[in-house]
Order: C-alpha cells, then sequence, then structure tokens
C-alpha cells in the first residue's frame, strides 16, 4: 500500500522497507504492518490525544520528569506549546516503559526505534504468523483461562519489580501470542504506564489492572471472582517482599479499622471514569 505522511520519514531514513496493510485505527494511535529487510514489523503512529479527561491526564503524568524547564513551564501553563510537549512526552512514556520492561523480561513487544513520533516495534503474531488477536476477542476453558490469568498475574508482578505499573492493564491491551510453541498473553499499550514508587495513585491503578484480569478471566474461570490478588501484590510489594518466585494466594486479611469516606467516594468516581473511558475504547474499536 502506499506509506502514509507519517511513515515517510522512516522510509527515506531506511528504518521502513515497505507498508504492508494498516492492522488499527484508535482513538490514541494509528498502527501498521511493515517490512524492515527480512522481518515484519508494526509501526504505530500516535495522534493527539483528545479523549483523556484532565483528571486522567493529571493522574498518570504525576511524577514524571522533564528535563527542559522551558518545556516543563510552558506545560504548567497549558500553552500550545506547552501541550506539544506534554503530548511528546506521554509517547516517550511508553517508549521508555516497552525498553525497561522488555529488558526486565517482560512480554512486551520488543521496541526497535522511535523516530518521529512512530514507535517501530516487534509484531506480535500467533501460530500461522498472523496478528496475534486481543483477549477480548477470544473466549477461553476454564483451565485456559486460570492459566493465562496465573501468567499475567507474573508479569505484573516482573513489571512491579521493573518499578512500572501499567496502569490500564484490561483485555483490550493484552495480544494472544505465539511464543516458543505456545499460547502466551503479551502485554500492550503502554503511554499511560506510572512510576509504581513516585506516583500517589499507582497502587489505585495497580489494584485495578490486576481487578480488570480477574473479572475479564472469572467470566471463563468464576472461582477467579473470589480472589484478592491486587491487594495481596501491594502488600507484598510495600513491604519488598514481591518477586516472580513468590507463591500467590489470592487472599489478603484487609486491615480493620475506621472507615475513610473521602478515600471510598474518590474510589467510586475513579471507577466512574474507567468505565468512561471503557465505553470510549470501545466506541473507537466498533
Amino acid at each position: 500500500m502506499k506509506a502514509p505522511p507519517r511513515l515517510q520519514s522512516l522510509i527515506e531514513e531506511g528504518l521502513i522497507d515497505t507498508v504492508v496493510r494498516q492492522l488499527m485505527s484508535g482513538k490514541e494511535a494509528m498502527v501498521y504492518v511493515v517490512r524492515c529487510g527480512d522481518e515484519t514489523r508494526c509501526a504505530k503512529i500516535y495522534k493527539e490525544a483528545t479523549q483523556r479527561s484532565f483528571r486522567q491526564a493529571v493522574d498518570y503524568t504525576e511524577n514524571r520528569r522533564v528535563k527542559n524547564s522551558r518545556q516543563a513551564r510552558a506545560m504548567a501553563k497549558g500553552t500550545k506549546f506547552g501541550r506539544q510537549a506534554q503530548e511528546a512526552a506521554w509517547q516517550s512514556a511508553e517508549v521508555d516503559a516497552l525498553y525497561r520492561l522488555a529488558a526486565a523480561g517482560v512480554r512486551v513487544p520488543q521496541p526497535h526505534n522511535f523516530h518521529d513520533g512512530v514507535l517501530l516495534m516487534e509484531l506480535v503474531t500467533d501460530a500461522q504468523g498472523d496478528a496475534a488477536p486481543r483477549l477480548n476477542d477470544l473466549s477461553f476453558t476454564p483451565e485456559a483461562a486460570r492459566t493465562h490469568h496465573a501468567a499475567l498475574l507474573v508479569e505484573v508482578v516482573r513489571m512491579l519489580g521493573a518499578g512500572v505499573v501499567h496502569g490500564d492493564l484490561s483485555e483490550f491491551n493484552i495480544l494472544l501470542g505465539h511464543v516458543d510453541g505456545a499460547d502466551c498473553p503479551v502485554i500492550i499499550d503502554l503511554p499511560q504506564a506510572v512510576d509504581a514508587a513516585g506516583n500517589n495513585h499507582a497502587q489505585r491503578m495497580l489494584l485495578r489492572d490486576v481487578a480488570n484480569l480477574r473479572d475479564f478471566f472469572g467470566q471463563f474461570a468464576p472461582e477467579l471472582l473470589a480472589t484478592a490478588h491486587g491487594p495481596e501484590i501491594w502488600d507484598l510489594y510495600q513491604r519488598g517482599m514481591l518477586g516472580t518466585d513468590v507463591a500467590l494466594t489470592g487472599h489478603f486479611a484487609r486491615p480493620q479499622g475506621a472507615v475513610d469516606l473521602g478515600g471510598v467516594l474518590r474510589e467510586i468516581g475513579d471507577a466512574q471514569a474507567e468505565e468512561q473511558a471503557h465505553r470510549l475504547r470501545m466506541q473507537s474499536e466498533a
């Protein structure tokens, strides 16, 4: 197919040889299948983020550092240059997270390059060599649901060990790829990834990520709906006892004490905001 204008500079730089087809178009990005020498990869072209609420942006970008003081001031003031700088920082957050997580052994697409707002990375494929499907397009046997749920909890733990919380993990941004002869979940879409130690919202996001996994796989293996892996994982992390070799039980005894009404109301508001974002994703992917 004819190369879109945003990919032309990558062709001129020799990073891409040909554009095969469009793979996906969403609110945040368009993804194309491309050829790079003998390899087939995908190119993610970021769009301007028009569907994020200000509250979500603040929660996700809290404690992200900007080296350039002029950019930081412009971002704080909300100028046109500041909004452009903020969007560039949002894009680079996914690139940084991918490199960091790939180095830590997390199952994410291997990043190859980031040029002119385009992320060039591994194309995750199924057993037939076609683009891997997302979990939300699949159904599972109870045994497969339990297996993939357990595998993803290991990836969440490994991510946390690397200091990263995905922040928007669900069946919509996990692919079922074919790795080393077996079907394995691969985590994608990380522009909203947050620093586990430096972001005050990291705990809430981690709990929501794990709850999303529980609720999705619980459709196929209902016993998973009674588990509480999120609080267990965060508690172990806070106590410095978390690792991929730690056997998770799915049980957690919540400490007794006075009810934090303000915290409960914030959780309700966050859940409503997440549901709205979920509906926007469904509309954009329909």
